[in-house]
Protein backbone atom coordinates (compact mmCIF):
# COMPACT_ATOMS: atom_id res chain seq x y z
CA UNK A 1 0.00 0.00 0.00
CA UNK A 2 1.43 3.42 -0.98
CA UNK A 3 1.79 6.37 1.42
CA UNK A 4 -1.28 8.19 0.10
CA UNK A 5 -3.50 5.13 0.52
CA UNK A 6 -2.24 4.60 4.04
CA UNK A 7 -2.92 8.24 4.88
CA UNK A 8 -6.43 8.00 3.45
CA UNK A 9 -7.22 4.91 5.53
CA UNK A 10 -5.77 6.48 8.68
CA UNK A 11 -7.82 9.64 8.20
CA UNK A 12 -11.04 7.68 7.68
CA UNK A 13 -10.35 5.60 10.79
CA UNK A 14 -9.58 8.73 12.84
CA UNK A 15 -12.74 10.50 11.69
CA UNK A 16 -14.83 7.45 12.57
CA UNK A 17 -13.37 7.44 16.09
CA UNK A 18 -13.74 11.19 16.76
CA UNK A 19 -17.01 10.90 18.75
CA UNK A 20 -15.36 8.53 21.24
CA UNK A 21 -11.94 10.19 21.51
CA UNK A 22 -11.14 12.21 24.66
CA UNK A 23 -10.07 15.24 22.64
CA UNK A 24 -12.15 14.53 19.57
CA UNK A 25 -13.56 18.08 19.40
CA UNK A 26 -10.10 19.62 19.15
CA UNK A 27 -8.78 17.02 16.71
CA UNK A 28 -11.79 17.74 14.52
CA UNK A 29 -11.10 21.48 14.62
CA UNK A 30 -7.46 20.94 13.64
CA UNK A 31 -8.45 18.72 10.71
CA UNK A 32 -11.10 21.22 9.60
CA UNK A 33 -8.54 24.05 9.63
CA UNK A 34 -6.15 22.05 7.43
CA UNK A 35 -8.98 21.18 5.05
CA UNK A 36 -9.96 24.84 4.77
CA UNK A 37 -6.37 25.78 4.02
CA UNK A 38 -6.17 23.08 1.36
CA UNK A 39 -8.92 24.92 -0.54
CA UNK A 40 -7.38 28.35 0.01
CA UNK A 41 -4.90 30.15 -2.22
CA UNK A 42 -1.76 29.94 -0.12
CA UNK A 43 1.81 29.43 -1.29
CA UNK A 44 4.12 26.46 -1.17
CA UNK A 45 6.20 28.28 1.45
CA UNK A 46 3.08 28.67 3.62
CA UNK A 47 2.60 24.91 3.57
CA UNK A 48 6.28 24.36 4.41
CA UNK A 49 5.97 26.69 7.41
CA UNK A 50 2.79 24.96 8.59
CA UNK A 51 4.27 21.49 8.15
CA UNK A 52 7.54 22.34 9.94
CA UNK A 53 5.75 24.13 12.79
CA UNK A 54 3.40 21.18 13.36
CA UNK A 55 6.43 18.88 13.26
CA UNK A 56 8.15 20.99 15.93
CA UNK A 57 5.06 20.82 18.13
CA UNK A 58 4.53 17.10 17.56
CA UNK A 59 8.04 16.28 18.81
CA UNK A 60 7.81 18.62 21.79
CA UNK A 61 4.37 17.42 22.89
CA UNK A 62 5.59 13.83 22.87
CA UNK A 63 8.81 14.59 24.76
CA UNK A 64 7.17 16.68 27.49
CA UNK A 65 4.03 14.60 28.01
CA UNK A 66 5.56 11.99 30.39
CA UNK A 67 6.81 14.85 32.62
CA UNK A 68 3.61 16.96 32.60
CA UNK A 69 3.07 16.62 36.37
CA UNK A 70 6.59 17.74 37.32
CA UNK A 71 7.21 21.45 37.75
CA UNK A 72 9.95 22.93 35.59
CA UNK A 73 12.09 26.07 35.55
CA UNK A 74 13.10 27.75 32.27
CA UNK A 75 16.67 29.04 32.57
CA UNK A 76 17.87 31.72 30.14
CA UNK A 77 21.27 33.37 29.76
CA UNK A 78 24.16 33.99 27.41
CA UNK A 79 25.60 31.21 25.26
CA UNK A 80 28.90 33.13 25.35
CA UNK A 81 29.49 32.99 29.09
CA UNK A 82 32.86 31.35 29.72
CA UNK A 83 32.99 28.43 32.13
CA UNK A 84 35.40 30.43 34.30
CA UNK A 85 32.94 33.30 34.75
CA UNK A 86 31.10 33.72 38.09
CA UNK A 87 27.75 33.62 36.24
CA UNK A 88 28.56 30.15 34.88
CA UNK A 89 29.11 28.73 38.36
CA UNK A 90 25.98 30.50 39.63
CA UNK A 91 23.89 28.94 36.87
CA UNK A 92 25.38 25.52 37.62
CA UNK A 93 24.71 25.85 41.35
CA UNK A 94 21.20 27.24 40.84
CA UNK A 95 20.19 24.42 38.49
CA UNK A 96 21.67 21.86 40.89
CA UNK A 97 19.71 23.41 43.74
CA UNK A 98 16.35 23.43 41.96
CA UNK A 99 16.89 19.83 40.85
CA UNK A 100 17.47 18.88 44.49
CA UNK A 101 14.13 20.57 45.26
CA UNK A 102 12.44 18.32 42.68
CA UNK A 103 12.15 20.76 39.76
CA UNK A 104 13.40 20.07 36.24
CA UNK A 105 15.44 22.58 34.22
CA UNK A 106 14.64 23.71 30.68
CA UNK A 107 17.44 25.39 28.72
CA UNK A 108 18.14 26.31 25.12
CA UNK A 109 20.66 23.41 24.97
CA UNK A 110 23.53 25.68 23.89
CA UNK A 111 26.75 26.69 25.59
CA UNK A 112 27.48 29.16 28.36
CA UNK A 113 24.67 29.58 30.90
CA UNK A 114 22.64 26.86 29.17
CA UNK A 115 25.45 24.30 29.44
CA UNK A 116 26.02 25.25 33.07
CA UNK A 117 22.34 24.73 33.89
CA UNK A 118 22.14 21.37 32.11
CA UNK A 119 25.31 20.26 33.88
CA UNK A 120 24.08 21.46 37.27
CA UNK A 121 20.66 19.84 37.02
CA UNK A 122 22.00 16.71 35.32
CA UNK A 123 20.62 15.23 32.10
CA UNK A 124 18.02 13.23 34.02
CA UNK A 125 16.50 16.47 35.32
CA UNK A 126 17.00 18.55 32.16
CA UNK A 127 15.42 19.43 28.86
CA UNK A 128 17.31 21.05 26.01
CA UNK A 129 15.33 23.05 23.45
CA UNK A 130 17.83 23.55 20.66
CA UNK A 131 17.35 25.64 17.52
CA UNK A 132 18.48 24.63 14.05
CA UNK A 133 20.85 27.34 12.75
CA UNK A 134 23.30 27.23 9.82
CA UNK A 135 26.31 28.26 11.94
CA UNK A 136 25.33 27.44 15.52
CA UNK A 137 24.31 25.92 17.84
CA UNK A 138 24.86 22.28 18.56
CA UNK A 139 23.50 20.88 21.79
CA UNK A 140 25.93 21.10 24.68
CA UNK A 141 27.59 17.90 25.83
CA UNK A 142 25.45 17.69 28.98
CA UNK A 143 22.17 17.23 27.09
CA UNK A 144 23.28 16.13 23.58
CA UNK A 145 21.81 12.77 22.63
CA UNK A 146 19.37 12.75 25.55
CA UNK A 147 15.75 11.89 24.64
CA UNK A 148 14.73 15.19 26.28
CA UNK A 149 16.79 17.22 23.78
CA UNK A 150 14.61 18.68 21.02
CA UNK A 151 15.81 20.46 17.86
CA UNK A 152 13.32 23.12 16.70
CA UNK A 153 13.04 24.55 13.21
CA UNK A 154 11.48 27.81 14.35
CA UNK A 155 12.17 30.20 17.21
CA UNK A 156 8.45 30.81 17.76
CA UNK A 157 7.65 27.14 18.39
CA UNK A 158 10.71 26.85 20.61
CA UNK A 159 9.60 29.88 22.64
CA UNK A 160 6.12 28.46 22.89
CA UNK A 161 7.38 25.36 24.66
CA UNK A 162 9.83 27.22 26.89
CA UNK A 163 6.92 29.02 28.51
CA UNK A 164 4.13 26.49 28.00
CA UNK A 165 6.07 23.89 29.97
CA UNK A 166 7.70 26.06 32.63
CA UNK A 167 6.36 26.96 36.07
CA UNK A 168 9.07 29.52 36.78
CA UNK A 169 11.59 31.58 34.81
CA UNK A 170 15.17 32.33 35.83
CA UNK A 171 17.32 34.70 33.79
CA UNK A 172 21.07 35.23 33.99
CA UNK A 173 22.93 38.01 32.15
CA UNK A 174 22.95 37.63 28.38
CA UNK A 175 22.75 39.33 25.01
CA UNK A 176 19.96 40.03 22.54
CA UNK A 177 18.45 36.57 22.96
CA UNK A 178 18.27 36.84 26.75
CA UNK A 179 16.83 40.36 26.53
CA UNK A 180 14.24 39.08 24.06
CA UNK A 181 13.31 36.23 26.38
CA UNK A 182 13.08 38.55 29.39
CA UNK A 183 10.87 41.10 27.67
CA UNK A 184 8.68 38.55 25.92
CA UNK A 185 8.11 36.73 29.21
CA UNK A 186 7.18 40.02 30.87
CA UNK A 187 4.87 40.95 27.98
CA UNK A 188 3.05 37.64 28.24
CA UNK A 189 2.82 37.91 32.04
CA UNK A 190 1.61 41.53 31.84
CA UNK A 191 -1.13 40.59 29.36
CA UNK A 192 -2.16 37.40 31.12
CA UNK A 193 -1.09 35.09 28.32
CA UNK A 194 1.41 33.34 30.58
CA UNK A 195 1.47 32.72 34.28
CA UNK A 196 1.15 33.67 37.01
CA UNK A 197 4.66 32.32 37.65
CA UNK A 198 7.69 33.47 39.64
CA UNK A 199 10.34 35.25 37.54
CA UNK A 200 13.81 35.77 39.02
CA UNK A 201 16.69 37.74 37.51
CA UNK A 202 19.99 36.43 38.87
CA UNK A 203 23.29 38.31 38.77
CA UNK A 204 26.77 37.72 40.12
CA UNK A 205 27.23 38.93 43.74
CA UNK A 206 27.42 42.71 43.58
CA UNK A 207 26.67 42.71 39.85
CA UNK A 208 24.71 45.53 38.20
CA UNK A 209 23.43 43.89 35.00
CA UNK A 210 19.81 43.44 36.09
CA UNK A 211 19.75 46.51 38.34
CA UNK A 212 20.79 48.67 35.38
CA UNK A 213 18.11 46.97 33.27
CA UNK A 214 15.54 47.57 36.02
CA UNK A 215 16.56 51.23 36.24
CA UNK A 216 15.92 51.63 32.53
CA UNK A 217 12.42 50.17 32.90
CA UNK A 218 11.64 52.40 35.87
CA UNK A 219 12.98 55.59 34.27
CA UNK A 220 11.75 55.17 30.71
CA UNK A 221 8.64 53.00 31.07
CA UNK A 222 7.15 53.18 34.56
CA UNK A 223 7.62 56.89 35.32
CA UNK A 224 6.34 57.88 31.86
CA UNK A 225 3.20 55.77 32.16
CA UNK A 226 4.16 53.31 29.42
CA UNK A 227 3.78 50.48 31.95
CA UNK A 228 2.09 50.31 35.32
CA UNK A 229 4.37 50.57 38.37
CA UNK A 230 2.73 47.29 39.50
CA UNK A 231 4.24 45.58 36.42
CA UNK A 232 7.62 45.84 38.15
CA UNK A 233 6.29 43.31 40.67
CA UNK A 234 6.33 40.63 37.97
CA UNK A 235 10.02 39.92 38.61
CA UNK A 236 12.57 39.86 41.43
CA UNK A 237 16.28 40.68 41.16
CA UNK A 238 18.77 38.83 43.35
CA UNK A 239 22.42 37.81 43.47
CA UNK A 240 21.70 34.94 45.87
CA UNK A 241 20.65 31.61 44.38
CA UNK A 242 19.23 30.49 47.73
CA UNK A 243 16.87 33.48 47.60
CA UNK A 244 16.01 32.74 43.96
CA UNK A 245 15.20 29.11 44.78
CA UNK A 246 13.06 30.06 47.77
CA UNK A 247 11.10 32.56 45.67
CA UNK A 248 10.25 29.79 43.22
CA UNK A 249 9.51 27.18 45.86
CA UNK A 250 7.40 29.51 48.01
CA UNK A 251 5.30 30.57 45.02
CA UNK A 252 3.77 27.08 45.13
CA UNK A 253 3.53 26.80 48.91
CA UNK A 254 -0.27 27.22 48.96
CA UNK A 255 -1.02 28.39 45.41
CA UNK A 256 -1.22 25.53 42.90
CA UNK A 257 -2.46 26.81 39.53
CA UNK A 258 -5.19 28.88 37.89
CA UNK A 259 -7.41 29.11 34.82
CA UNK A 260 -10.45 30.91 33.51
CA UNK A 261 -13.87 29.29 33.45
CA UNK A 262 -16.04 31.64 31.43
CA UNK A 263 -15.58 35.06 33.04
CA UNK A 264 -14.49 33.56 36.36
CA UNK A 265 -10.85 33.39 37.41
CA UNK A 266 -10.31 30.11 39.26
CA UNK A 267 -7.30 29.84 41.54
CA UNK A 268 -6.56 26.34 42.86
CA UNK A 269 -4.96 26.01 46.28
CA UNK A 270 -3.18 23.11 47.94
CA UNK A 271 -5.15 23.73 51.13
CA UNK A 272 -8.20 25.83 52.01
CA UNK A 273 -7.74 29.17 53.73
CA UNK A 274 -9.80 30.20 56.76
CA UNK A 275 -12.69 32.67 56.65
CA UNK A 276 -10.60 35.37 58.31
CA UNK A 277 -7.94 35.13 55.60
CA UNK A 278 -10.60 35.15 52.90
CA UNK A 279 -12.00 38.38 54.35
CA UNK A 280 -8.48 39.83 54.36
CA UNK A 281 -8.07 39.03 50.66
CA UNK A 282 -11.39 40.67 49.84
CA UNK A 283 -10.35 43.82 51.68
CA UNK A 284 -6.78 44.04 50.45
CA UNK A 285 -7.33 43.03 46.82
CA UNK A 286 -10.82 44.35 46.09
CA UNK A 287 -9.30 46.43 43.27
CA UNK A 288 -8.70 43.21 41.29
CA UNK A 289 -12.35 42.15 41.41
CA UNK A 290 -14.48 43.50 38.56
CA UNK A 291 -17.73 42.64 40.36
CA UNK A 292 -18.86 40.57 43.34
CA UNK A 293 -16.21 39.22 45.69
CA UNK A 294 -13.63 36.47 46.11
CA UNK A 295 -15.27 33.23 47.24
CA UNK A 296 -13.83 29.87 48.25
CA UNK A 297 -15.41 26.83 46.66
CA UNK A 298 -14.83 23.33 45.32
CA UNK A 299 -14.05 22.43 41.71
CA UNK A 300 -16.40 23.96 39.15
CA UNK A 301 -18.33 21.73 36.75
CA UNK A 302 -16.10 22.72 33.82
CA UNK A 303 -13.01 21.57 35.75
CA UNK A 304 -14.06 17.98 36.29
CA UNK A 305 -12.03 16.80 33.30
CA UNK A 306 -8.80 16.75 35.35
CA UNK A 307 -9.10 14.20 38.19
CA UNK A 308 -5.58 14.94 39.50
CA UNK A 309 -6.65 18.32 40.91
CA UNK A 310 -10.39 17.84 41.36
CA UNK A 311 -10.14 17.76 45.16
CA UNK A 312 -8.22 21.02 45.52
CA UNK A 313 -10.09 24.00 47.03
CA UNK A 314 -10.63 27.02 44.81
CA UNK A 315 -10.74 30.80 45.09
CA UNK A 316 -13.08 32.15 42.42
CA UNK A 317 -13.69 35.77 41.38
CA UNK A 318 -14.23 38.00 38.37
CA UNK A 319 -10.68 39.25 37.78
CA UNK A 320 -10.41 42.58 35.95
CA UNK A 321 -7.71 40.99 33.73
CA UNK A 322 -5.58 44.12 33.86
CA UNK A 323 -3.27 44.23 36.85
CA UNK A 324 -1.26 41.01 36.81
CA UNK A 325 1.50 42.53 38.92
CA UNK A 326 -1.07 42.98 41.71
CA UNK A 327 -2.29 39.44 41.10
CA UNK A 328 1.24 38.23 41.84
CA UNK A 329 1.13 40.15 45.12
CA UNK A 330 -2.18 38.47 45.95
CA UNK A 331 -0.57 35.06 45.38
CA UNK A 332 2.30 36.07 47.67
CA UNK A 333 -0.27 36.91 50.34
CA UNK A 334 -2.08 33.59 49.86
CA UNK A 335 1.21 31.74 50.22
CA UNK A 336 1.58 33.26 53.68
CA UNK A 337 -1.72 31.65 54.64
CA UNK A 338 -2.81 28.05 54.95
CA UNK A 339 -1.70 25.25 57.22
CA UNK A 340 2.04 25.15 57.95
CA UNK A 341 2.15 21.55 56.72
CA UNK A 342 2.07 23.00 53.19
CA UNK A 343 5.74 23.76 53.64
CA UNK A 344 6.44 20.06 53.60
CA UNK A 345 4.60 19.45 50.32
CA UNK A 346 6.63 19.00 47.14
CA UNK A 347 6.06 22.06 44.93
CA UNK A 348 7.20 20.20 41.85
CA UNK A 349 4.10 17.99 41.82
CA UNK A 350 1.40 19.35 39.55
Amino acid sequence: MDVLSTLKNDLIATIDRLPTMNNGKWIQRALEAILRLSEAEIDRLDWKILSAAVGDMERAFQVFHPYRHIRKVAIFGSARTNDSAPEYQLAYDFAHLIAQQGFMAITGAGGGIMAAANAGAGAENSFGLNIQLPYEQGANKYIAGDPKSIAFKYFFTRKLFFLRESDAVALFPGGFGTQDEALETLTLCQTGRYGPVPMVLIDRPGGSYWHDWDSYLRKNLATTGLISPEDLNLYTITDDIQVATEIIRNFYRVYHSSRYVGDEFVMRLKVAICDRDLDLLNREFSDLVASGKIVQTTALDDELDDPTIIDLPRLVFKFDRRDFGRLDRMIDRINQMGDSTCLDAHPESK
